[in-house]
């Protein structure tokens, strides 16, 4: 069961760092704000992985054709579900923005069952339906007219973008076949450094002016990185334990730190709508312990 306090402090995590990004994103562009996310947090996964060795033995890992593969397909992934989440806050408010772009808890139940042989329980089944229900409930204020198409399509390519993130990092961590924190640090720090590389290699060559932007806002650019190596580093070790299904449906408890973030910091009301989406977010979480 220890992938259960591991995946609700990544949720916890999660939501600070989609605020502080929120916060950029008025000031610095869609790809500017993705870097942020990770410019800071290779030293930090270093640090980390260094204090593992330290404390715990485990073998040097065996980086296969497959795994590097893996990590190269999860870093792209992840750097355009980072963007379109971005486009996401620019066109909503805040809690609707990380709605919709939590799709990827279905989508990677059908994607895993489908393609990567991880199949669920029918309890299980049953509490991603009724967390899927709830971000829809949530992410959809009104009705489907009140939803434009782009901002939908947007919404569940960042959904797609996380869940095959997710998937694909699961199985490069098993590849390593190491202790599962050392598996999922090296995965953590693979990921982080082939990310930061990419981005600064497209900002210097397209947007020179936004490494100035970031250099001129350290704090909360450092915040952004340090929330996201926390939140990255809960996600792998939790997604090490158990199914992508499994801990993305519990990882759906992010939506009430949102959602108080959502209220008090960025003064955006909520609705009824919201509360039975938390009690409906609730139920679906205890439906995927239980399983």
């Amino acid at each position: 069961m220890l992938w259960i306090p591991f995946t609700i402090f990544a949720a916890f995590m999660q939501s600070m760092r989609n605020a502080f990004q929120k916060r950029l994103s008025l000031e610095v562009s869609s790809t500017g704000v993705t870097l942020a996310r990770f410019l800071y947090a290779s030293p930090l996964a270093a640090l980390y992985l260094i204090l593992l060795y330290q404390f715990g033995e485990a073998d040097a890992p065996v980086f296969s054709k497959g795994y590097v593969g893996l990590v190269l397909l999860a870093s792209l992934a992840q750097i355009a579900a980072t963007v379109l989440m971005v486009m996401l806050f620019k066109r909503r408010n805040y809690a609707i923005g990380v709605g919709l772009a939590k799709s990827e808890a279905v989508i990677a139940a059908v994607l895993g069952a489908l393609f990567f042989s991880a199949l669920l329980s029918p309890l299980a089944w049953l509490g991603v339906l009724i967390g899927g229900v709830a971000i829809w409930l949530m992410a959809n204020p009104s009705s489907f007219k009140a939803i434009s198409l782009s901002t939908l399509i947007t919404g569940l390519g960042s959904g797609l973008c996380f869940a095959l993130t997710t998937l694909w990092v699961r199985e490069a961590s098993l590849l390593l076949g190491l202790p599962f924190l050392h598996s999922a640090a090296w995965v953590l720090l693979s990921v982080i450094v082939a990310q930061t590389l990419m981005l600064l290699v497209w900002v210097v060559w397209r947007e020179p002016e936004t490494l100035v932007a970031l250099w001129q806002r350290p704090k909360l650019t450092g915040l952004i990185s340090i929330c996201s190596f926390f939140g990255s580093l809960g996600w792998f070790t939790a997604m090490s334990l158990e199914t992508v299904a499994m801990v993305k449906t519990l990882g759906q408890v992010e939506i009430i730190f949102t959602l108080i973030i959502s209220a008090f910091w960025f003064k955006e009301s909520l609705s009824r709508r919201d509360l039975i989406g938390l009690v409906l977010i609730v139920m679906g979480a205890l439906c995927v312990i239980l399983a």
